[in-house]
């Protein structure tokens, strides 16, 4: 599935497989402090073995990409903004990811604040000198390219590790 060297990416939605299926006891759930063991542990073995700009990259892109699939396969209302926003909104939610706020939005430039509390990947951490959710940066970037198939850059330019309560995101086209 993953072993053959290739320049562009084959993630599939159906390699995620069949949870009903496989896990008919445990079902979908399961621990924040699981995720974040492998998310952490996975971006302490990229900084090791690059660079810390390297491993953030990654995050981003990986990122990217499931934002993608996350908005092929979950969000329904694909026809109006609003729809899209509200769909997402509760979804994110639904799924246990974080609470996603709209603070600022210009439609005509496509230029957003958001922010999401209770994160999956920050929420409860320890305050340090950085913001750390890289890879929703990515996750947020794919889930709005396609929705509009134009590139954003998001930034996280509050973070729960940075003393805030919720994680704010910059949204601009790229």
């Amino acid at each position: 599935m993953f072993k053959e060297e290739r320049d562009e990416l084959l993630f599939d939605w159906s390699m995620i497989g069949d949870i009903n299926l496989g896990r008919p006891n445990l079902g979908t759930v399961m621990d924040v402090s699981v995720y974040r063991l492998m998310q952490f542990t996975l971006r302490d073995v990229l900084i090791k073995s690059y660079d810390t700009e390297t491993a953030d990259r990654i995050f981003y892109e990986a990122g990217k990409q499931a934002g993608i699939a996350f908005s092929q396969k979950i969000i329904t209302q694909k026809n109006d903004f609003n729809e899209f926003i509200a769909d997402l909104q509760n979804q994110l939610k639904a799924l246990g990811v974080g609470i996603l706020r709209i603070e600022k939005s210009d439609l005509e430039t496509m230029s957003f604040t958001l922010t999401v509390s209770e994160d999956l990947d920050c929420s409860g951490l320890p305050v340090s000198d950085e913001t750390i959710c890289t890879y929703d940066e990515g996750f947020i970037s794919g889930i709005l390219f396609d929705f509009t198939g134009k590139s954003f850059i998001v930034k996280e330019i509050d973070c729960w590790c940075s003393g805030d309560r919720v994680c704010r995101f910059d949204v601009k086209p790229e």
